[in-house]
């Protein structure tokens, strides 16, 4: 039987919140952030740095020329969407090291950090990624 601790532990290792993010961005980990969902989406707004693999298209071949020494953050809407979700599943599959962005684009919105496309917004907080 899982203790408390082995779950909160577990849950830590596969799930990343936007501040978490926002400071291992800014701070040269080696991390590359996945938005997960339609390229519409992406498209509209994104994190910065991301890079658009929509799950249903993730696959040995979309993938080869990833860097297998990052840690890749999958993110898509919100709450009510779950292509993050399978995102990562798709990229442990893979064989990638993967988390999960709790509360997708619209937590990172809600910490008033920037995003970028057609209906991004430039905000005080922005990434300095030197990805």
């Amino acid at each position: 039987m899982k203790t408390q601790i082995e779950h909160y532990e577990s849950k830590l290792t596969y799930e990343i919140d936007s501040s978490d993010l926002y400071d291992a961005l800014n701070n040269g980990i080696n991390i590359i952030v996945i938005d997960a969902r339609k390229p519409e989406g992406f498209e509209r707004e994104h994190i910065p740095s991301a890079i658009n693999i929509p799950h249903r298209t993730m696959s040995v071949e979309t993938t080869k020329d990833l860097n297998r020494q990052a840690i890749y953050v999958t993110y898509c809407d919100g709450i009510g969407c779950n292509a993050s979700t399978k995102g990562a599943l798709n990229m442990a599959r893979l064989g990638f090291t993967v988390k999960e962005l709790i509360g997708g684009i619209d937590w990172w919105k809600r910490d008033e950090y920037s995003t970028e496309g057609r209906e991004g917004v430039e905000r005080e907080m922005s990434v300095k990624c030197a990805c």
